[in-house]
């Protein structure tokens, strides 16, 4: 049996929490800013092949984020990030209860304190609901990671109000369980 070459994501196995996030999303005269607090889980679960040719390294995530201001849940994540080690291509699949599914995909580097992850090509699968009142025609998420500490920024371009508006969300977190 060989041990997995986890490649760049190696750095982001384990249970992170934060509470510095804000969330930056669209209302229909303005837009809204939600600080939240939240957990994200990275289990390491082995690799998987494709057309017997491809063999990526993958790793299962669940994100929960919490609103501070009424402690409910506002965002609920599921997905799986990969590492193709012949092209060095990292990926994310997501899902999330809202009706949107995608895959993402980029590059990663070594950086002198960690690794910085940037996700910035999606191919995006929503609802009917969400392309006629909320399309999401843009993603793009970095993950900077050095030892026990875990920067990200996503944003997502979104059609809605009649408009065209930027969401993002960005958080530090610490790692509370490797």
């Amino acid at each position: 049996m060989s041990l997995v070459d986890y490649g760049p994501l190696t750095s982001l196995i384990g249970c992170w929490q934060g509470g510095d996030g804000l969330d930056v999303s669209p209302e229909p005269e303005t837009s809204a800013e939600n600080p939240y607090h939240e957990t994200l889980v990275f289990e390491a679960i082995g690799e998987v092949e494709n057309a017997e040719t491809q063999v990526l390294a993958c790793l299962r995530y669940h994100q929960v984020v919490t609103r501070k201001r009424d402690e409910k849940v506002f965002h609920n994540e599921s997905g799986y990030l990969t590492f193709d080690r012949d092209t060095r291509i990292v990926q994310q699949s997501l899902t999330i209860p809202r009706g949107l599914a995608l895959v993402a995909w980029g590059s990663w580097e070594e950086r002198e304190q960690g690794v910085r992850i940037t996700l910035d090509q999606a191919e995006i699968a929503q609802s009917e609901f969400l392309k006629s009142s909320a399309k999401t025609t843009d993603f793009h998420h970095v993950y900077e990671v050095s030892g026990d500490e875990l920067h990200y920024v996503e944003a997502m371009t979104i059609e809605i109000y009649d408009d065209v508006y930027r969401h993002t969300d960005e958080n530090k977190l610490r790692r509370v369980d490797p």
